[in-house]
C-alpha cells in the first residue's frame, strides 16, 4: 500500500501506480559502405554486409535524465549489443579517448540514479544516418574505417573514417 497526501499510511485504500516500463529498442547498424558491426570474439568490427554475415543485434534506450547533460549535442543515449549483453563505453586508454565493449546490462545502466557517462553517446540524426558522439569525451565519435577493422573512436568527423550510421531500429 501506499500512502498519499492526507492519508500518508495509505490507510483504507490501496493506491496503484502505472509506472511505465521502458525497454530498449534494437535493430541493426550499418555505415554508407554497407559495412555492418560484427563481433569477433570481444571486439566490434565491420564488415561488408552479406547473406553469410550475421550483424550483431544492438540495443539503443535514451538516457533517463537527459537534462543532467548538454542536450544540444543531440539525444543522449545507451549503446548496447545483445548476446552476450555487452555496452559500448569510452575510456582513456594509454591517454587517448578508446571505445571499449564492457560486459554490461543496458537495463542496468538505464536504471542507476545519474547518467553514466563513459557509456552514454548523443545521437543526431540527419536524414536517415546519425552520428554518435562520446558523452565522456566530446568531439570523439564512433566510426568505422576499412572492411573488418574495428569499430573505433574518432576525432576526426566525416574525414578518414565512416562516422554517419544507419540505424536500423525494430
Amino acid at each position: 500500500m501506499r500512502g498519499t497526501p492526507g492519508n500518508p499510511a495509505g490507510r483504507g485504500r490501496v493506491v496503484y501506480q502505472s509506472k511505465s516500463v521502458r525497454t530498449p529498442i534494437t535493430g541493426t547498424i550499418n555505415d554508407l559502405n554497407q559495412q555492418v558491426w560484427t563481433l569477433q570474439g570481444q571486439i566490434l568490427v565491420a564488415v561488408p554486409r552479406s547473406d553469410s554475415v550475421t550483424p550483431v543485434t544492438v540495443a539503443v534506450i535514451t538516457c533517463k535524465y537527459p537534462e543532467a547533460l548538454d542536450q544540444s549535442r543531440g539525444d543522449p543515449i545507451y549503446l548496447g549489443i545483445r548476446n552476450p549483453d555487452m555496452c559500448l563505453c569510452c575510456e582513456k586508454v594509454g591517454g587517448q579517448p578508446t571505445l571499449q565493449l564492457k560486459e554490461q546490462k543496458i537495463m542496468d545502466l538505464y536504471d542507476q540514479p545519474e547518467p553514466v557517462k563513459p557509456f552514454l553517446f548523443y545521437r543526431v540524426k540527419t536524414g536517415r544516418t546519425s552520428t554518435l558522439e562520446s558523452v565522456a569525451f566530446p568531439n570523439w565519435f564512433i566510426a568505422s574505417s576499412t572492411r573488418d577493422q574495428p569499430i573505433i573512436l574518432t576525432s576526426e568527423l566525416g574525414k578518414s573514417y565512416n562516422t554517419a550510421f544507419e540505424l536500423n531500429i525494430k
